[in-house]
């Protein structure tokens, strides 16, 4: 089998072409990438050793991806992934990458009769009713406040599930995303090749390049070991919002069973990420670092929440429990332990990115 990976050089992508390359028999792996993520290039050794066909080009490029190499499958890891996207401008660039880029790749798949995965994302969830969640305030963390006859469509104390809204405003990388699901969906039904969408939430690992906007576990352990400035922002500023997250070998375990099952009759569209027993807060974040890295270090605050923040978001993964056999494996504290180590062993190569 032949699997294209786009945005390979990325974290995520370079990371599944690893786990697809060891857990699929026979597999053969091309990549394209257009190296506009910092710290990406360095990647490139990496894929190549694991015997991956790199190509420098960019998806938002039709003839760039028609020129590829027929494929079996393509796994769509290509994004601009902030919901900071397009606020100061480029909002031109984030639909090109977004969703050009995926329209692009649907009609690569119906040329080589091949299936797609797409990587989408719980920001396709509406900002505010997210924002609007019964929670109560703990010491270390917000968490749900379930009340009987009152609780929100696709809300529980599992987290957010597959039903939850998604009626705008979801942010312009949301939109973007979604856009590129229902087009995945339509492509799927009117040409008839296998589809998967997949969303996810914080996807963290070592070796990750983290933002304050994206990788936010990654970003805070190397600033944390790096003595950089961190702070709590939104919320009141405790540090007291939460995430779950998932490790990418996690994600290529359900990525191999779909790919392995492209018949299944079950639900296109399901929820990928850590859930509960991966959810921390910021707070609860710098109570790791206190421990595994300096307790040492003060932290500032501010209360005010930035555009499209949300206080809490824990995924509900019932639905590929139920239908592909799959949860997460990978403890969160272990994935933390991980990242930890890789920056310790590579503090020169995050001191250049930090």
């Amino acid at each position: 089998m032949k699997i294209l990976i786009t945005g390979i050089a990325g974290f995520v992508g370079s990371r599944l072409a690893e786990y697809l390359t060891h857990h699929l028999e026979g597999v053969s792996i091309v990549g394209i990438d257009n190296l506009s993520r910092r710290g990406s290039e360095t990647n490139i050794p990496f894929l190549r050793e694991l015997g991956c066909q790199f190509v420098h080009g960019d998806i938002r490029m039709a003839e760039d991806v028609m020129e590829l190499p027929n494929v079996d499958w393509v796994l769509d890891c290509a994004a601009i992934p902030t919901v900071m996207a397009g606020l100061q401008g480029g909002t031109s660039q984030l639909i090109s990458n977004n969703l050009n880029g995926t329209l692009h790749l649907l009609e690569k798949c119906r040329n080589d009769n091949a299936g797609f995965t797409i990587l989408s994302t719980s920001r396709v969830y509406s900002i505010n009713d997210l924002v609007a969640l019964p929670l109560q305030e703990t010491p270390s963390r917000l968490s749900p406040q379930i009340q009987e006859g009152q609780v929100p469509q696709g809300f529980s104390e599992r987290g957010i599930s597959e039903t939850f809204p998604t009626t705008a405003p979801v942010s312009l990388y949301g939109a973007t995303k979604l856009a590129s699901e229902v087009m995945a969906l339509e492509y799927a039904t009117t040409f008839g090749f296998p589809v998967w969408v997949n969303r996810c939430g914080v996807i963290a690992g070592p070796g990750q390049f983290g933002k304050i906007d994206q990788g936010i576990f990654s970003f805070w352990i190397y600033q944390w070991l790096l003595g950089k400035p961190l702070a709590y922002i939104g919320f009141g500023g405790a540090g007291k919002q939460v995430r779950d997250f998932l490790s990418p070998q996690d994600l290529g375990r359900l990525v191999v069973k779909q790919i392995q099952k492209p018949d299944h009759k079950v639900s296109k569209v399901i929820n990928a990420g850590g859930g509960n027993s991966s959810a921390m807060s910021l707070y609860e974040l710098s109570q790791f670092c206190k421990e595994y890295i300096s307790p040492d270090k003060t932290l500032s605050s501010d209360p005010v929440t930035r555009p499209f923040d949300i206080p809490y978001y824990v995924t509900d993964n019932s639905l590929a429990q139920k239908y592909w056999d799959w949860t997460p494996e990978v403890k969160g504290e272990d994935v933390l332990k991980s990242i930890l180590e890789w920056a310790v062993q590579n503090r020169k190569i995050i001191e250049k990115g930090f």
